[in-house]
Parts: structure tokens; C-alpha cells; sequence
């Protein structure tokens, strides 16, 4: 099982985290601030020459002329050669005491000697200019201070490469005060765009996102030029890993168009290549991949771009694209050109490419075992394990501390995957060390769970849950501030954060005698997956879990927790005042999901008697287990937190053969029990904000029974409500009754989708789709205290996401996020009477009789359910409640 859930996992998630964390970021990060700085030199320079009173000699003219050949030379990435001019420029610069040109080409000379891997040449460069620039107080302060700039600016390139990354920030942030100083708008937006892609290299996205977002202003000022073209390229990558794909393929097409526009090769392929890997989020890999085709056609037609890390950065992007689809044996042609522009010479662009590429044939050589075809030509372990070992000398000799965590991890990775565990164990505690001495704990949490599975490889489970734990602590932390973890990251959560929680409960469970203290943490940690995967949806670490007892809630309520694992399902049931339970059940991960995607389906397609197997089936694993202690406990309230593909199912219509869950218990789910707000419906002020649409917009038809749905919520709520409905009902209308009103129920009947994808939830208004964040910022707009908060949220006429098997995650994000103590919403849309029949009903039930929420919904479902024509569970099973049930 252990090299199962390895080779399922792990590699999909290295190979797929280092090719967008440091290939994507990293690698153009450093070239476009090299880029940036070098062709503001090459701007400026000749400004200096024309502003001179005297004309030129014939030695300054020769400076002038071996200077403008170091920028053709460098332009062309033959740095050798632009260090044999510049070289030259600064001699008779220094013989004529041309202070501020000869500082100005020592600039370019530590560019040039830096991506040649020479790097104390180019410190001394830099060191130099700057003494130079300080020391001579007599130079016109205006040019000086444009040049110490321009120096400045190069100095954080350095510094960044080097992997001072906190210094390259106070470098460009001096530069871009000395910019302003003179008055220097390009050169601000160029310095500006350094300083935003060093915030976005450190994980600081939301920062770089502002940054940037405050110079698209000055950049629509601008004429189209590269600067613009890259100034937009930044913007457009940025929004991609916050996660705002569709504004980042907009701005990414408009920097397109403009370096098309001027015939900007190399700023063309870099867009090219971006745009390419926001089609590839967006799950477009056919049109990622003809980008990134584009992208190399025209750089090979290009001298400088050929001889540019652009191909390299390419084909490693298609290389990798092509392991994530089932076309990954295509992949395989890639490698020669790979390999015979992989350069080791000390560069931490190269550095970070090698070990890219690595763990890509790590994962390539993992495929190959699965395939039935023979591959001979996929690189040996050996030849994987050499490319790992120049990376860590590299690493060594750069003093990138990460980079030697990266490698010395990747080595132990590999002998993990040849079991010499010996070796691996060794070698990944290494790894370990170092990411707990640079303070890394996104690094560290792969090692720790490296060591973990190697522990429970050698079947030493109290080794391998302490190291577990250690991987879910460091998730913690980083949970704190989610903005440290790439977006690229977030993006393969099932892949790289999941497994190590639900390999930890199951190390917690697995014991032949598991005592209360296993499940108590096992229930913890499945508690803390909910909360990390609710918090990877939103991006940002936006919920405040605070443990609570049920005991304090509902003293006839029981907490079932299903836990989905590989093989098998496991049942945590907690009753008041008594000892945590554990069922076990031996299923497949695969067929239990086959069976709940049945179950949903045959209910959905409305079959006459399909549905009653799965039904069945689900009941048989999720309660019948737990049925006599259910039975002999006295409660009558279950309260699910569901895990998995069991969020998207109606629980309310699992079937013992006899009757439904509904007809024996109320039935309600929370994303958590540390996100419950304790609090009964406040009966005094019982009043609604409803709104919602009958006729069509924005291409959606209309729901014909939705006005006679809110007229009875009208009708039933007698003490006041407000109607918003069709034209009525936009976003600002909606936010402006929600604030002044004060009223603690919100229902909205509209159309609405829930997804596991932030961008594809929403709600539909009259003008527009209301996302996630607008939904919160509109429901929280009042002051959220104990008299005004919304205690009840109804989303009438949504659904989840057809063929989203995680879709109930958004469902549970509008959930937690709208900040309403519950929410009652539709698995389904459910466009007919029935719904209006059903709110009706509910409304009476919490109007008229002393109940709690769940009561009120469990009796409007029952009266559907003994009705004559609503007797299936299409009708009166997609409603569930979330959050609180009193």
C-alpha cells in the first residue's frame, strides 16, 4: 500500500510544484529583472553623452562605441563578449575620469559576469560603482543620482540571483526612491516590477499583486513598448497565482497584442509563454501546449531569443504539462533538447531548471513502470541521480540553503524509491535539518512526510505518526498565512497536502487496539483537513477554528465523522457524554466513490428504483455500524461532517430498506464543528431580505415558480420581509437591504452553481454573477454582533457543479464565508412546484412552532415525502442544511 499512495501522490506533486515554483517564477523572475535593468542602461546612456558641454574625443567616442557593442553582444546572450567590450569602455572611461559612465557600464559588467556564473566579479563590480557614485560628492546630483538608480537596481538582480531575496527588496525599493527622485517614470515602472516579482519570488503574492496593481495606471499612460508589454506580463502572472484566471488571460493578451504590435520576439515568447500557463490552470492543456509551440517557433527564428533560456524554459514547461495528461509518453522527445540546454554553470536560474528537470524524470520513470510499452529511452536512476547530485554541488557553491534542502529531499526520494531506506532516511533528515535552520516550513513538511512514509515502509509506526504530525504542524503554520504558498501548490492540495493528513489518521486508526487518545486525534486531524482544504479554496487563511464540545450545543445530537481512505472507510461517532466510537469498513477508496456517484446520479436522473441499491449501500457502510448505539443513545439529531465525494450526497436520503435517514433522524452537515457559532434562531426579530429572478438574464432561463415561492415567504413571515425580485435584485440592491435592514434571515432563489473552483461559484443577480467575495463583502457589510448578524442563509434553485466531484466544497465555502450562522441550500436545482411548496413549509414550521432549523426542513421534506407525487428523493432531498441546526 505504502508504494501505492507514493506513486499516486508524491510525484505528480513534486514534478508539478517545482516546475510552476521555480521554473515559472524563478526563472523568468530573474532574466526579466536582468532584462529590465539592462535595457534601461542602454536607454540612458547616450542622454549622458548628447548632455555634455564639450564634444566627444576620439577616446570617448571609442568608449561610447565598445559600450553599445557590450549591449548588441549582451542582447544576444553572448555575455563573454559583452564583458570583453564593457571591459574595454571602463578603462578609458576610468583614464578620462569619466566618474558616472565608467559607474554606469560597471553596472552592466556585473550583469554580464553574473550570467556567467562569475559571481565575486560581479559583487566587485557593484561594490565598486556604488563607492564610486558615494564618493564623489562634486557630480550633478540630478545624473548621479539617475545612475546610483540604475546601479541600485542592478544590485537587487544580483542579490536576488544570490538568493538575498529580503536585500533585492531594499535594493529596488532605494532604486525606485531614487527614480521618483529625478523624475523617472520608466525607470520607477521598471524598478516597481522588480520589486513585485522579488514579493511574488518570497511568496508574498497579495503584496505583488498590489504593487503592481498601482502602476497600471502609469502603464496605460505609457506608449506600447517592452516595458509595458512586461509591466502587463507581471500584472497578468500574479492574478494567475492568486487565482483570477480569466482578468490574468485578459492582461496577458493585451501584453501580447502590444509586443506583437512593436515585434518584440523575446517579450513575445515570454507572454507566450505565460498565457500558456494560465490556459494550462484554466485545464485547457491543448491550448497551453500550442502556446507554448508559438512561443518556441518564433524564438527560433530569433537570434537572442535562440540562444536564450526562453527554449529551456518551454520545453520544460511542455515536458511537464505533458506528464499530467494521459499523453505523458510524449514527453519523452522532449528530453534530448532538455538535456542539451541544461547548463551547469553556478546560475540560480540553471540551478533551479536542474532540479526541475529531475524530479520530472523521477516522475516519468514512475509512469514508465505503470505502461505496458517499453520507454528505453527514459534516463536510469543513476543518470536522474547525477543530475540531483551537480544540483546540490551547485547549490553548495551558491549558498542556497533552500536549493540544498530541494536536492539533498530529492536524493533521499530516490533512494526511497529504490527501498534503500538507510540511504533515504539519511539523506532526507539532512534535507530536514536545513529547511529548520533557513526557517522553511513549506520545504519542511515534504521532508517530514518523506520521512514519515520511509518510517512506515521499515514498520515503525510511532516514528512514522510523529513525523505525520510533523508535516501537518508545518502545514499549520503555513496555514497562518496561505500567501507564503504558491497558488501552483494550492492548485495540487489533493495531491501534496491531503494525502499527509489522511496518511496520518490512518497511521492513528490503523492499531489493532486504538484507545481514545488515537481517535481524539484522529479526529483533530481529519477536523484540521476540513479547515486546510476550505482554506486552500479561498486562498488565504481566512477561518478562525475554535474547538467546541457538542455537549455545549446539542445534548441529543451525534457527530458523525466518515473518513475516506485508500482502503477502507472509516466512521469516528461521537456521542454525548460518551467515548468516541470507531467503525471500520474494508472498501476501496475508487469503489466508494463509484457507489456515491451512483447513488447522486440515479437520484438526479430520477430513476424509478435505481437509487434504493446505492441508498442502500451508503446506509450499510455509513450507519448501520453504528445503529444500536445510535438506537440506545437517545439522540435524534445527526450532524455530519462529511469527507469527500460524501459532501456532494443527500445523507438525508440513505435508505436501511425500510425507511429513509429523514424519516428516523434529522439530518444536518457542517464543514467542521470548530466552525459552528453556537446560537438558536432569534425568534423576536424573525424577519427576511429575500430576493430572486423569474425571467431570464444574462443567458439563463427564468424560474417560473420563484415568484410564487417568495409571495409564501412574504405570506409566512408576517412580522416584515423585503422582495427584491428580477430587475430588482442586483448585487448593490442586495447589499444596500442587507445593511440597512438588519433583518436576520437572507433568501436568495436564483440560479447559482457551486464548484471546487473559487471562480466557478457564484450567484446570479440581474446584472451581474456574484462571486464568493462579493457574496461576503455584501453580507457582511452590517456590523456582524449578536443582534445583526444573519442567522440564517437560503440559497433556493442552486446546484453543485455537474461532473465536480469536490463541487460541495464551494457550497461549504458560501457556507463559512457569508458569515451566516447556517445555510440552507440545493445539491440540485429543482425548478417546479416542489420548491415553492417545500420553502413554504419551512417558513410556516419556523414561524409558527417553537422548532430549530433542522426540524423545520426535516418536516418540509417529510411532507414532500408523504406526499403522493414527491415521493422521490429527487423532490425533497437536495435540501441541506450547513452550519448551525438549533
Amino acid at each position: 500500500m505504502f508504494a501505492t499512495n507514493f506513486d499516486n501522490n508524491l510525484n505528480n506533486f513534486y514534478s508539478y510544484m517545482f516546475s510552476q515554483l521555480k521554473q515559472r517564477c524563478l526563472s523568468l523572475l530573474v532574466c526579466l529583472a536582468m532584462g529590465l535593468s539592462l535595457s534601461l542602461l542602454a536607454a540612458n546612456y547616450n542622454a549622458l553623452h548628447v548632455a555634455a558641454n564639450e564634444p566627444p574625443t576620439i577616446e570617448e567616442r571609442s568608449a561610447v562605441t565598445w559600450e553599445r557593442q557590450g549591449h548588441k553582444f549582451y542582447s544576444l546572450e553572448r555575455f563573454d563578449r559583452a564583458v570583453e567590450f564593457w571591459e574595454r569602455a571602463v578603462k578609458i572611461y576610468a583614464t578620462k575620469g569619466e566618474i558616472l559612465a565608467r559607474s554606469r557600464v560597471l553596472g552592466n559588467l556585473a550583469l554580464a559576469y553574473a550570467r556567467l556564473g562569475a559571481w565575486q566579479q560581479a559583487k566587485n563590480n557593484i561594490a565598486v560603482s556604488l563607492e564610486l557614485l558615494n564618493s564623489n560628492t562634486e557630480l550633478d546630483e540630478g545624473k548621479r543620482t539617475k545612475v546610483l538608480a540604475q546601479v541600485l537596481n542592478n544590485r537587487g538582480v544580483l542579490q536576488l540571483t544570490t538568493s538575498q531575496t529580503e536585500a533585492a527588496i531594499a535594493s529596488w525599493q532605494e532604486a525606485l526612491d531614487n527614480y521618483r527622485t529625478v523624475g523617472d517614470k520608466a525607470g520607477a515602472i521598471r524598478a516597481t516590477l522588480n520589486l513585485a516579482n522579488a514579493y511574488k519570488n518570497i511568496g508574498l503574492y497579495r503584496r505583488a499583486l498590489k504593487t503592481l496593481r498601482q502602476i497600471t495606471a502609469e502603464l496605460k499612460q505609457q506608449p506600447d513598448s517592452a516595458i509595458k508589454a512586461a509591466g502587463l506580463r507581471s500584472y497578468g502572472e500574479i492574478n494567475r497565482i492568486v487565482g483570477n484566471y480569466e482578468r490574468s488571460r485578459q492582461i496577458l493578451e493585451r501584453s501580447l497584442a502590444i509586443a506583437t504590435k512593436i515585434d518584440a520576439s523575446s517579450e513575445k515568447v515570454k507572454t507566450l509563454l505565460a498565457l500558456g500557463n494560465t490556459w494550462e490552470v484554466i485545464n485547457d492543456n491543448q491550448q497551453a501546449l500550442e502556446l507554448y509551440y508559438q512561443g518556441l517557433k518564433i524564438c527560433y527564428k530569433d537570434l537572442a531569443c535562440k540562444r536564450s533560456e526562453l527554449p529551456l524554459q518551454i520545453n520544460l514547461a511542455q515536458f511537464n504539462l505533458l506528464l499530467e495528461t494521459k499523453y505523458w509518453w510524449r514527453s519523452i522527445a522532449l528530453i534530448p533538447e532538455i538535456k542539451s540546454r541544461l547548463v551547469t554553470n553556478g546560475n540560480r536560474t540553471n540551478l533551479y531548471q536542474q532540479i526541475n528537470f529531475a524530479r520530472n524524470l523521477v516522475e516519468l520513470r514512475q509512469r514508465k513502470r505503470h505502461a505496458s510499452a517499453s520507454f528505453n529511452t527514459v534516463p536510469t536512476w543513476a543518470e536522474i541521480a547525477e543530475i540531483i547530485a551537480n544540483a546540490n554541488s551547485s547549490a553548495v557553491a551558491l549558498g542556497d540553503r533552500r536549493a540544498e534542502s530541494y536536492t539533498l529531499g530529492f536524493q533521499g526520494q530516490i533512494y526511497e524509491q529504490q527501498q534503500q531506506w538507510d540511504k533515504a532516511r539519511l539523506a532526507t533528515e539532512k534535507a530536514s535539518q536545513i529547511a529548520l535552520e533557513i526557517d522553511a516550513p513549506e520545504i519542511n513538511y515534504l521532508w517530514q512526510w518523506q520521512l514519515g512514509r520511509i518510517s512506515q515502509a521499515r514498520q515503525d509506526r510511532e516514528s512514522a505518526i510523529a513525523h505525520y504530525t510533523g508535516a501537518v504542524e508545518a502545514i499549520k503554520l503555513l496555514s497562518q498565512n496561505l500567501a507564503a504558498i504558491n497558488s501552483d501548490l494550492q492548485y495540487s492540495f489533493r495531491d501534496s497536502v491531503e494525502p499527509i493528513y489522511r496518511g496520518l489518521v490512518s497511521l492513528l486508526l490503523s492499531n489493532s487496539a486504538v484507545g481514545q487518545t488515537d481517535l481524539e486525534r484522529a479526529r483533530n486531524v481529519i477536523e484540521s483537513l476540513q479547515i486546510a482544504e476550505l482554506n486552500n479554496f479561498f486562498r488565504e487563511a481566512c477561518l478562525d477554528a475554535q474547538p467546541i464540545k457538542i455537549e455545549s450545543l446539542d445534548s441529543k445530537a451525534a457527530i458523525i465523522y466518515p473518513i475516506i481512505l485508500e482502503d477502507r472507510l472509516e466512521v469516528i461517532l461521537s456521542l454525548p457524554g460518551k467515548p468516541l466510537r470507531q467503525y471500520t469498513t474494508a472498501i476501496s477508496s475508487d469503489k466508494l466513490e463509484t457507489i456515491i456517484e451512483r447513488f447522486k446520479q440515479d437520484i438526479v436522473v430520477r430513476s424509478r428504483r435505481n437509487f434504493y441499491t446505492p441508498a442502500s449501500q451508503l446506509y450499510d457502510l455509513l450507519i448501520r455500524p453504528a445503529a444500536k448505539d445510535l438506537a440506545g443513545s437517545g439522540v435524534d439529531n445527526l450532524i455530519f461532517v462529511p469527507d469527500g465525494a460524501l459532501r456532494n450526497i443527500p445523507l438525508a436520503a440513505l435508505y436501511d430498506g425500510r425507511e429513509y435517514l429523514i424519516e428516523q433522524y434529522r439530518v444536518s452537515m457542517t464543514p467542521s464543528l470548530q466552525l459552528l457559532a453556537p446560537r438558536s434562531l432569534d425568534r423576536v426579530k424573525f424577519k427576511t431580505v429575500a430576493a430572486g429572478l423569474s425571467e431570464p438574464t444574462q443567458g439563463f432561463s427564468g424560474l417560473n415558480y420563484v415568484n410564487r415561492e417568495l409571495s409564501a415567504i412574504k405570506a409566512e413571515v408576517s412580522n416584515g420581509s423585503v422582495v427584491l425580485m428580477n430587475d430588482k435584485f442586483t448585487s448593490q440592491a442586495l447589499e444596500r437591504e442587507i445593511k440597512f435592514t438588519n433583518y436576520p434571515i437572507v433568501h436568495i432563489a436564483t440560479h447559482g452553481q457551486f464548484s471546487s473552483s473559487l471562480e466557478d461559484t457564484f450567484l446570479l443577480a440581474w446584472n451581474s454573477k456574484i462571486q464568493i467575495g462579493e457574496l461576503e463583502h455584501i453580507l457582511q457589510t452590517r456590523t456582524p454582533t449578536s443582534q445583526k448578524a444573519i442567522e440564517l442563509l437560503v440559497l433556493s434553485a442552486c446546484e453543485t457543479a455537474a461532473g465536480d466531484k469536490r463541487a460541495a466544497l464551494g457550497l461549504a465555502g458560501i457556507a463559512v464565508r457569508a458569515g451566516a450562522k447556517s445555510t440552507l441550500a440545493t445539491l440540485w436545482s429543482v425548478n417546479d412546484l416542489t420548491t415553492a411548496e417545500l420553502m413554504s413549509q419551512f417558513y410556516q414550521e419556523l414561524t409558527t412552532k417553537n422548532t430549530t432549523k433542522t426540524e423545520a426542513i426535516r418536516q418540509a421534506q417529510l411532507s414532500l415525502l408523504h406526499s403522493r407525487w414527491h415521493r422521490h428523493p429527487y423532490y425533497w432531498a437536495p435540501y441541506v442544511l450547513l452550519g448551525n441546526w438549533l
